[in-house]
């Protein structure tokens, strides 16, 4: 792959007939530009922009620094909004992501913030379909913090809203997942709400989030250790998908011990018409705070909005 270096994207960028404060600064209204594909880029504000991605990403961050991507539409692409690779230091806030594979894909970086945005109808397919994932991403100061994401039946194929594999997070720092809302999923039988610990993880929080209908399961614990689903509120109808609200099964090859399930509420239905609003497989140890649960909370669809995602393009 060709590095660039940030005199050359400014060049580049004048070449395109794009100022460098479409590019770089905060405009009134998005700017429509072509796919970005930016190496080694650092200390920069990117703002402004409308990036219909068709058969690329959108933006492809590598080797970045020190980035933040803000107040700008990525969407109508069969890959992903946002690629992450091997960066460190990358914010993302204020953005809407519509039909694209995946929202925001982030592997092998550390310190990524997705916070206040908002994720419309993601297309997949499997493995893709995520409002935001996280791959081997590691360390302090990552966050997916109070974005919202809704998929419409028959407009989408997602998979996990959000998804965390092979993360770790500090003691002191943990990955957080809170406060985000999210409505819709399936049909996948897989696919489901907010998954952590996939293929293993540690020190991960996913706390006061709402999830209506997401999908075959609400949340999980899929492996690893010192992961906390805590606080959350969790719904679903009835549905040929449907499985079960909260389950912890450790489904990989690493430890699965020292989690917390606790202070959740949860109303579920099975497929099968079966009030199936929590599941432990036995094997990850014992789980704090099981029994602090309302596994069968007086909860409907009424716990979010209708119009969840606001002032879209």
């Amino acid at each position: 792959m060709y590095k660039f270096t940030t005199a050359y994207l400014i060049i580049a960028a004048l070449l395109w007939g794009i100022t460098i404060g479409h590019v770089y600064g905060q405009t009134k209204n998005h700017k429509a530009v072509a796919p970005l594909n930016l190496v080694a880029l650092h200390d920069t504000v990117i703002s402004g922009l409308d990036i219909a991605g068709d058969t690329s990403a959108c933006i492809t961050l590598s080797n970045c620094y020190n980035i933040i991507i803000k107040n700008s539409t990525f969407h109508n692409s069969i890959k992903n909004g946002l690629n992450i690779y091997n960066c460190s230091n990358i914010t993302v806030q204020g953005c809407y992501f519509e039909n694209v594979a995946t929202g925001v894909y982030a592997l092998e970086s550390q310190g990524i913030n997705i916070s206040y945005n908002q994720f419309k109808n993601m297309r997949g397919p499997f493995p893709r379909g995520q409002f935001v994932q996280f791959d081997d991403v590691s360390g302090s100061n990552n966050r997916v913090n109070y974005n919202s994401g809704e998929n419409f039946p028959g407009k989408s194929d997602p998979q996990d809203a959000i998804n965390m594999f092979k993360t770790n997070g500090t003691f002191y720092d943990p990955v957080q997942i809170v406060g985000n809302r999210i409505r819709g999923g399936g049909p996948s039988k897989y696919g489901g709400g907010i998954m952590l610990g996939d293929n293993g993880g540690s020190y991960l929080t996913a706390s006061d989030n709402i999830l209506v209908d997401p999908g075959q399961y609400g949340m999980a614990i899929a492996g690893g250790t010192n992961i906390k689903i805590i606080n959350n509120t969790i719904y679903a109808k009835q549905q040929p998908f449907t499985n079960v609200g909260i389950y912890i099964w450790n489904q990989s090859k690493y430890v699965c011990a020292l989690n917390t399930i606790s202070g959740n509420k949860v109303n579920w239905t099975k497929a099968d018409g079966e009030i199936f609003s929590n599941w432990n497989n036995g094997n990850c140890g014992s789980v704090i705070g099981w029994d602090n649960n309302n596994w069968k909370a007086r909860i409907g669809p009424s716990i979010l909005p209708d119009q969840l995602l606001i002032n879209t393009p």
